[in-house]
């Protein structure tokens, strides 16, 4: 009888530990078990950020190409000041546009086409001189997009008369033409597929698994911070990742005074979009930092957000041309790489866990 008693508690005991256990770890670290309507985290942010945001970037991109054909008609100062001016409200622009590498602009690989820095002179020089080019070749995702009009309107020559100059060839202004009519033409291929069809499968698609749209849109999100941002840049050029820097590889490098703009503009998109807000608004909605108060984790939301303010204010500090900063006092751009890094832990790993989901991504930069 004293062994049946013995057997019989230990049996439940054993069945209390498992069930505590099991009650302490099945809904992540809060112990919260996830109800959160990711449909309506989808939804917003495909109504109120991305589509309009692609929606600005086409506007923009169709006054860029307005600019650009007043200016090949009539190369003179006024027009080219024009057509910079247009060029850099855009680049603003696609900032908000970038880490959505999802659905068709995925499919066409969009960003190689638009912002792949530095951009290959040689390439583009031997494009114009040739005549003939496949701008959507593999080749020439180096000779194209942003970083392209930013050599063809600032660093085709010493100073803008030379650069003027450069306009009375032919080929010069049809290469600047093409350039712009195809990152147009590309923005609304984009912008199509995602008001004609992909919004409804992207907000539908709320699954845990590696394709979903969920998984996949969260998982470009990060990465985008992580390498769009953090590393491309600040890292590569400030030599994180070299022997030695590599100022040459900064954004904005021949126009000079727009890196830092750039990247601040980058950084508002990666905040406002974590905290749901509206792209054309201060209206905000469903969105990670809502997903992760519902979870429980509203320590992780202020410490995220503390992070993107703290890499905020180290950012605001560096010259407006990050090539400058870097050849003056370089320790300023390692010290915004390490403030943005603090932050690739707390969305990486404590965001990614919290939600239940995997990176889908090989880290190849030893972070």
């Amino acid at each position: 009888m004293f062994t049946v008693r013995k057997i019989f508690l230990a049996l439940v005991i054993t069945a209390f530990i498992i069930g505590c256990s099991s009650s302490s770890s099945d809904d992540g670290p809060s112990g919260k078990t996830d109800t959160f309507n990711r449909g309506a985290l989808l939804t917003n942010v495909a109504d109120n950020i991305i589509i309009p945001a692609f929606q600005d970037l086409s506007t923009k991109l169709s006054a860029l190409k307005s600019d650009k054909e007043t200016f090949v008609t009539t190369p003179d100062q006024t027009n080219l000041d024009a057509l910079r001016v247009s060029w850099l409200a855009a680049y603003k622009t696609w900032q908000y546009v970038e880490m959505f590498n999802i659905g068709k602009a995925e499919e066409i690989l969009y960003y190689f086409q638009m912002n792949v820095y530095p951009v290959s002179t040689t390439d583009v020089e031997a494009n114009i001189a040739s005549g003939s080019y496949d701008l959507s070749h593999i080749n020439n995702n180096d000779a194209v997009g942003f970083p392209a009009v930013d050599y063809l309107l600032y660093g085709i020559g010493a100073d803008d008369t030379v650069i003027l100059g450069k306009y009375a060839d032919v080929k010069y202004k049809n290469y600047l033409s093409d350039v712009i009519d195809q990152m147009l033409s590309l923005t609304e291929i984009v912008l199509n597929d995602w008001t004609s069809s992909y919004r409804s499968t992207f907000i539908n698609e709320t699954g845990n698994t590696s394709t979903s749209a969920l998984n996949k849109f969260i998982n470009d999100y990060v990465f985008y911070y992580e390498k769009g941002l953090r590393a491309n840049k600040i890292g590569i050029p400030a030599g994180n990742f070299s022997a030695n820097p590599l100022p040459e590889k900064v954004e904005g490098v021949y126009s000079k005074t727009f890196s830092k703009e750039l990247a601040l503009e980058a950084l508002n998109a990666v905040q406002n979009l974590f905290k749901g807000k509206a792209y054309s608004s201060s209206a905000t909605g469903q969105s990670f930092s809502s997903y992760l108060i519902d979870l429980e984790r509203m320590e992780l939301v202020t410490l995220i957000n503390s992070r993107f303010d703290g890499a905020r204010q180290k950012l605001q500090v560096l010259s407006t041309d990050f090539n400058s900063q870097i050849n003056t006092d370089n320790t300023k751009m390692t010290e915004a790489y390490d403030a943005l890094q603090l932050a690739v832990v707390s969305l990486k790993v404590d965001m990614l866990q919290a939600f239940n989901i995997n990176v889908d991504y090989v880290d190849a930069d030893g972070d």
